[in-house]
């Protein structure tokens, strides 16, 4: 267990001591109106630590123009890779007596959303105006929501790393516009001694989705987001690209901290900005845990009203740094938007969206495991990425066995993936001809061994899986006399395993079959093989 070192100060008359009215830590010192750890109490010992986080992920939507303007949106895949401030009008630019006009597509996309996350769709919601100033900013406001939301108390399941369903309340979903982006390199990676303004982002739909402080662990966060991101992909609302920030997270983080004699005390709130990958998020919420409790240990700091901070994370140094303190919504200056009506949802346009929702991924991984008795690690892989998803259900369409669809998908499949570094979908196999390779080994035409050669070859060519299969000699071998022929000969390479097998070591049958399989070159009918075994050496 950690301890608390004990600190030998100064003299209690210097003004140096942290207990003189003139020390800037003594607590009531104007500029320090929090009371510190007081380090003339003696010294205490860290029981237990409890990390305690919120989630804000941030959500592109695709839609093919912007939130209160046509211009087009970077998010939609069709302008991903437009040029630089070329998706700008004057709506975006800010202009002199440019208009905002609301996106009516977006606002039903993001009632989806609230809808597949369980929240409540209130009747009324309006536009307020956050202001605050950023080069990316042309207008030195943003249009979003404020105290009247889109979507608002909803929840959402996932399955939590110590195998228990982890429940995250959902405070509210609102939807306003993205600013711009800085780039701070010129073409070619040469650095840039100022900051480049791209406008082509400013604008885009955005989805903010807020959760309550219900995680416990980086693991569980990252849990969360990925599920929050598959939604979001089956949904249709956005391309889900990490790397393109259609996704991004800001984990709210701070750490319980119980000490030897039962007291607790709570590290102030640090919100981590930007984080646009897993990886990002796992490794700042571990070290941001990690780096408070060793902050508290040394100024006793802890949480209260207006010690909140903003914190980016470097990843090439594997560390938080400090940007700013955060902002209360009081300084954004909130005032209704004045050049917006408000928003009203009828019950009827909300039972209409609710009919657009597809199966999500969650009711997806109980029927794989209900109807194809998969196991919950296996439909999570399955419902992972929704184009993967989206292939196996292709495969379910065409006929396939659902149970083997997968069990090939997530062997076979998932191998050739990882070495081309690619998703399964993208390996060049059709669904027809996943199906076609099943039938075949379903009918012990093929064998395993023969099924995954023949899955390899399938994906590099559109012939009928059983056309391959003949023409690369795949076909296990049914002819009588050969099946024993090839017996005698494995029998006689393994006499004591033949032994073995006879005394009712079943065991032992797998070194007679391997033999079996050598001899012929992978043709032969392993389960004819066991068959005339049993017939010959245990009759």
């Amino acid at each position: 267990m950690d301890t608390i070192p004990p600190h030998t100060p100064p003299h209690p008359c210097h003004p140096r001591n942290p207990c003189h009215p003139r020390n800037p830590s003594h607590p009531r010192h104007p500029s320090n109106p929090r009371a510190p750890y007081d380090p003339l109490m003696p010294p205490t010992t860290i029981h237990s630590t409890r990390t305690v986080v919120g989630m804000e992920v941030h959500v592109e939507l695709a839609t093919r123009s912007k939130m209160f303007t046509r211009a087009a949106n970077v998010a939609h895949r069709k302008y991903h890779d437009a040029a630089p401030n070329s998706l700008v009008d004057p709506v975006v630019a800010a202009l002199p007596g440019a208009l905002p006009v609301m996106n009516k597509r977006a606002v039903e996309l993001s009632i989806m959303v609230g809808l597949a996350l369980n929240c409540e769709i209130p009747r009324f919601c309006k536009w307020d105006r956050k202001n605050y100033f950023y080069p990316d900013l042309p207008k030195g406001y943003q249009i979003s929501q404020y105290d009247l939301p889109l979507c608002v108390d909803g929840w959402i399941e996932f399955p939590s790393a110590d195998g228990s369903t982890k429940r995250v309340r959902i405070v509210r979903a609102h939807l306003e516009e993205d600013a711009g982006k800085l780039g701070h390199e010129l073409p070619g990676g040469h650095r840039c001694e100022g900051s480049l303004v791209d406008l082509n982002r400013a604008g885009t739909p955005l989805l903010e989705i807020v959760s309550h402080p219900d995680l416990d662990s980086a693991e569980d966060a990252v849990t969360y987001g990925r599920e929050l991101r598959n939604v979001c992909r089956f949904l249709g609302v956005t391309e889900g690209i990490m790397q393109r920030g259609h996704m991004r997270f800001e984990p709210n983080i701070n750490v319980i901290i119980t000490t030897s004699d039962g007291a607790e005390h709570a590290t102030p709130i640090v919100e981590i900005k930007n984080l646009n990958s897993f990886r990002s998020l796992r490794d700042a919420i571990e070290h941001e845990a990690t780096r408070q409790v060793e902050a508290w240990k040394q100024d006793g700091v802890e949480r209260a009203s207006g010690n909140k901070t903003t914190r980016g994370w470097d990843v090439d140094r594997g560390v938080t740094v400090l940007q700013r303190e955060k902002e209360e919504a009081h300084d954004y200056r909130y005032l209704p938007d004045p050049d917006l009506a408000g928003v009203i949802v009828d019950e009827a346009w909300r039972d209409e969206i609710a009919a657009t929702i597809p199966e999500l991924p969650r009711q997806r991984r109980e029927r794989y495991e209900r109807v194809f008795e998969l196991k919950p690690a296996e439909s999570a892989q399955l419902t992972d990425e929704y184009d993967v998803c989206m292939f196996y259900e292709a495969c379910l369409d065409a006929g396939g066995d659902g149970r083997g669809a997968a069990k090939l998908l997530l062997n076979a499949g998932a191998k050739r993936a990882n070495e081309r570094g690619c998703r399964i979908d993208e390996l060049g196999i059709s669904p027809e001809q996943v199906t076609e390779l099943l039938d075949l080994r379903a009918r012990d035409v093929i064998g395993s061994t023969a099924a995954e050669e023949l899955f390899g070859l399938l994906c590099e060519t559109n012939e009928a899986a059983a056309t391959v299969a003949e023409t690369r000699g795949l076909v296990q071998e049914r002819d009588e006399g050969q099946l024993d022929a090839w017996i005698d000969t494995a029998l006689a390479e393994q006499p004591q395993a033949a032994t073995d097998f006879a005394a009712g070591k079943d065991a032992a049958a797998g070194r007679i079959i391997g033999a079996v399989m050598k001899a012929s070159g992978g043709k032969a009918d392993a389960k004819a093989v066991r068959e005339k075994l049993v017939g010959r050496l245990r009759s």
